[in-house]
């Protein structure tokens, strides 16, 4: 049995890191791991202020592949859009400006780096 995270482990600790960091910035967390459909999943829901921000956390341990944010394909926007779309559908949710966000961690810097990438796409 391996001492390694899985990715799943890999991808909690880097959503609390960004739920933290999100806090340190004065938002408040709504939800987290919304679900919606068949693959619909938002990482992280919060307002900052009186928008509605739903949060896409993205990490890489290493920069063989780019830097995390790079990883979001215009089908990940698609599946983000139409998930938010659903939560606001669930819960009756109208009349309000949203946005999507990207928190960025790059593990492979010491200490890590956080980007927030404010009205991601």
């Amino acid at each position: 049995m391996s001492d390694q995270p899985n990715q799943r482990e890999k991808g909690t600790v880097a959503e609390d890191a960004a739920v933290e960091f999100l806090k340190t910035k004065g938002f408040t967390i709504v939800k987290r791991n919304f679900h919606f459909g068949r693959d619909g999943e938002i990482d992280i829901i919060a307002r900052d202020k009186d928008v509605l921000v739903f949060v896409e956390v993205k990490a890489r341990s290493n920069d063989m592949y780019g830097a995390p944010e790079s990883s979001i394909t215009p089908s990940k926007v698609k599946t983000i859009r139409r998930t938010a779309q659903g939560y606001l559908y669930v819960n009756k949710i109208t009349n309000i400006e949203c946005r999507f966000d990207v928190i960025a961690m790059d593990y492979s810097r010491n200490p890590p780096e956080i980007r927030h990438l404010v009205n991601a796409f």
